[in-house]
C-alpha cells in the first residue's frame, strides 16, 4: 500500500476529530498529503480545521508553537491542506473530490449521532464507496483507537484479517499488513481467521512466498466470530479484503462489514482485493 494522498472528509464534530487524529498520523507515518475534506451547503460559511492540526501536533511534542507552516511542512514532511467544496449532496461533494484527486486513503468517522448521520445514510454511503473502491480506514464511535488523542501515541501490535475463498485476500491481505507494518511498526502480529472448515490458499504473487501466518479457522455467523476473535486477541485494527467496487458497497450495506463496524472494538480497515 503505497499512500501519498490521504483524504478525510469531516462535519467538524467529536467524533470526525478522532478520526482526524488517525488520518493525520497515518500522513506523518507515510510522508503523506492529507486533504481534510468540508462539503458545506450553497451559501453556508467556509471552515477550517489548521488549528486543531496545529494544537495536535502540538500537544504531541512534534513542533513548535512559533513555527510557520512552511516550516512544520518542512520539518515533519507532511502537507495539510483544508478543503471546502459546495454541494447540497455530501456524497456527490466527495465523489466529485475523489474523481478529480489522486486518492490512496480516505478516513471517516462511522456511525455517529451528530453531523456525521447524514454521511452515512444509506444510499450516500453506498454512493461514494460503491464508487471510489478507494481503501478506507472507519473509526467507529466508543472503539479503542490505535492512535492517542492527547499524546499521539501508536498501538498497532495485532492485527485480524477475516479472509474468504473470494475475492482473493492475498493482494488486500498484503496490504493490510504494508499498512500495519508502516505505522505501526514491525512488531505488528497478523490473525488471519476464516469462517469454516477448508482454509483459502494464500500466495503472495508478488514475492512468489506462501504467507509465514496460518489460517486460523472457526465456525459460526460470521458478526459474532469475528467480533469474537478481535475481543480474544485483542487487535487493535481489523482488516476487511473486499472485492473491489462491489465489495466496497458490501461493506456498508447493513450486512456482514457493516454490523462489524457498528459493534467493532477498534479502527476497520477495508481494502479492495
Amino acid at each position: 500500500m503505497n499512500i501519498q494522498s490521504i483524504v478525510h472528509p469531516t462535519d467538524f464534530s467529536d467524533l470526525s476529530r478522532r478520526a482526524m487524529a488517525h488520518a493525520l498520523r497515518v500522513a506523518l507515518a507515510t510522508k503523506s498529503q492529507l486533504h481534510i475534506l468540508h462539503v458545506r451547503e450553497p451559501g453556508q460559511q467556509e471552515s477550517g480545521e489548521s488549528m486543531h492540526i496545529r494544537r495536535l501536533l502540538d500537544q504531541w511534542g512534534l513542533i513548535d508553537e512559533h513555527q510557520s507552516p512552511r516550516e512544520i511542512s518542512a520539518k515533519l514532511g507532511v502537507l495539510v491542506s483544508n478543503v471546502s467544496v459546495e454541494d447540497i449532496a455530501p456524497a456527490r461533494g466527495i465523489l466529485r473530490f475523489l474523481d478529480q484527486h489522486a486518492t490512496d486513503l480516505v478516513v471517516l468517522a462511522t456511525h455517529g449521532r451528530e453531523g456525521l448521520e447524514r454521511l452515512w445514510a444509506g444510499s450516500i454511503a453506498e454512493t461514494v464507496f460503491h464508487r471510489s473502491a478507494i481503501p478506507t480506514l472507519f473509526v467507529p464511535p466508543h472503539a479503542r483507537g490505535f492512535v492517542g488523542q492527547v499524546g499521539g501515541e501508536i498501538r498497532l501490535r495485532r492485527v485480524l484479517v477475516p479472509i474468504d475463498h473470494a475475492p482473493t485476500p492475498a493482494r488486500a491481505v498484503e496490504e493490510v499488513r504494508q499498512f500495519a507494518k508502516v505505522v505501526g511498526g514491525t512488531d505488528t502480529g497478523m490473525y488471519l481467521l476464516h469462517l469454516g472448515t477448508s482454509a483459502p490458499v494464500l500466495f503472495n504473487t508478488a514475492r512468489a512466498v506462501e504467507f509465514e501466518e496460518p489460517v486460523i479457522l472457526r465456525s459460526g455467523n460470521p458478526v459474532p466470530s469475528i467480533l469474537e476473535a478481535a475481543d480474544e486477541f485483542d487487535v487493535d485494527l481489523v482488516g476487511m479484503p473486499t472485492a473491489g467496487h462491489n465489495g466496497v458497497l458490501d461493506a456498508l450495506r447493513g450486512t456482514t462489514t457493516e454490523r462489524v463496524l457498528r459493534r467493532a472494538p477498534c479502527p476497520v480497515l477495508a481494502v479492495p482485493a
